[in-house]
């Protein structure tokens, strides 16, 4: 193994540091500590909670890999048995998981399940600053990184506000569409689309007792509605931004969402529609142009990011965090002859993984023909070629 760098006055030092607290970050976090690394997984905690998520039933074995999927998913999600969706038609089509080998899926609760992969990791020999940003990176002539971290608490604390500084070999982005590190570094994002959701709770109904996620397409996008495990169900429109359809204000959405055949019983079910205007999250098709550097790797939403339509999102971020770790720590110990073939190689599996994404995508949109001439489905059928992403 290479040497690790010299301490930084007043902080700690790392064979690892992982910017981002969620999934992705987690699944790298652990992989690093179970080899023996040094890893601190710094979670900022910011942004709005996520909301709607479903764990399709692969993801059983990737939790399993990881060693934790007894611990993530033992209570506090709702099981998911299978997926409705009117696409195509008006019809209504079911896709069961009884049939499908791993068993159900599950309707997640994301804070929960977050926390549970962070109290893996921590059990695993990370530590785990909680409310901590990477505010500032400087990579050293010893090839190491000094970083500033701010917010929380550590034992190395200086000054207000939670500051700190620490140095370390290899840094991890984890920190979701936005890859403040590696866009730092010189990666630069390719944004696909402009997809948005918008989205709004309903009211519980104890008759709701449904556990299967909904899909239906209209002439400007398509509505998605699923039981959540805090009561209640979500309903969420997804369409681009720019487009005038687009509902922001309640009333835009609510009339738009009592016009569907099939969402609109959800929601009469569920009493009043929301009455305030709906949130937004960002739900475009994105990646880096590339995915590692000098000292750096992306993993999760920073590396790529899919349309949630695919609902490959959570078990993407798992996959990618985890190829990502035992990559960093195969660099780490320069195990290979080429030093960079490890990273090469998950730089590998992350453009295979997208390049199944787009050719689903582009499938699963041209079955829906029915308003072809409409901008947001032209703009799907469109043959873009992969270059131009």
């Amino acid at each position: 193994m290479s040497p690790a760098p010299a301490p930084a006055p007043g902080g700690e030092t790392y064979d690892v540091v992982v910017a981002g607290g969620g999934p992705a970050g987690c699944a790298a976090a652990l992989t690093l500590a179970r080899a023996g690394r040094t890893v601190l997984l710094a979670d900022a905690g910011t942004g709005p909670p996520k909301v709607g998520e479903t764990l399709v039933p692969a993801g059983r074995v990737l939790l399993g890999d990881l060693g934790v999927a007894d611990r993530v998913l033992r209570s506090g999600h709702l099981p998911c048995y299978g997926n409705l969706s009117a696409w195509g038609s008006a019809d209504l089509h079911a896709v069961d998981f009884i049939n499908d080998p791993h068993g159900h899926g599950w309707h997640l609760d994301r804070l929960l399940f977050d926390r549970r992969l962070r109290d893996a990791s921590r059990a695993a020999g990370a530590e785990v600053a909680e409310g901590t940003a990477v505010r500032g990176a400087a990579r050293q002539p010893d090839r190491g990184w000094t970083l500033a971290l701010r917010g929380g608490t550590g034992p190395a604390d200086t000054g207000a506000g939670g500051e700190r500084t620490v140095r370390c070999r290899w840094v991890i982005d984890a920190t979701g569409r936005a890859a403040a590190i590696a866009v730092r570094c010189g990666a630069r994002r390719r944004v696909r689309d402009r997809l948005t959701a918008l989205h709004a709770p309903l009211e519980a109904d104890p008759r709701d007792t449904d556990r299967c996620s909904l899909i239906e397409s209209d002439e400007d996008g398509w509505w998605y509605t699923a039981p959540q495990p805090s009561g209640g169900r979500l309903v969420a429109y997804f369409t681009d931004t720019d487009l005038p359809a687009a509902p922001y204000t309640a009333r835009h959405f609510r009339r738009r969402m009592l016009a569907t055949r099939h969402v609109s019983r959800w929601a009469r079910r569920h009493g009043p529609t929301p009455s305030a205007a709906p949130r937004r999250a960002a739900a475009h098709t994105a990646h880096l142009n590339r995915v590692y550097g000098d000292g750096w790797t992306a993993a999760g939403d920073a590396a790529v990011a899919f349309d949630p339509l695919s609902s490959q999102g959570v078990l993407t971020a798992l996959y990618t965090g985890m190829n990502a770790g035992r990559a960093v720590d195969a660099r780490l110990s320069r195990v290979n002859d080429g030093e960079d073939s490890a990273l090469a190689a998950y730089a590998h599996q992350v453009a295979a993984a997208r390049t199944a994404y787009l050719r689903g995508h582009r499938l699963i949109h041209a079955q829906e023909a029915r308003w072809i001439h409409r901008s947001f489905w032209a703009r799907r059928l469109a043959d873009l070629p992969d270059s131009s992403f």
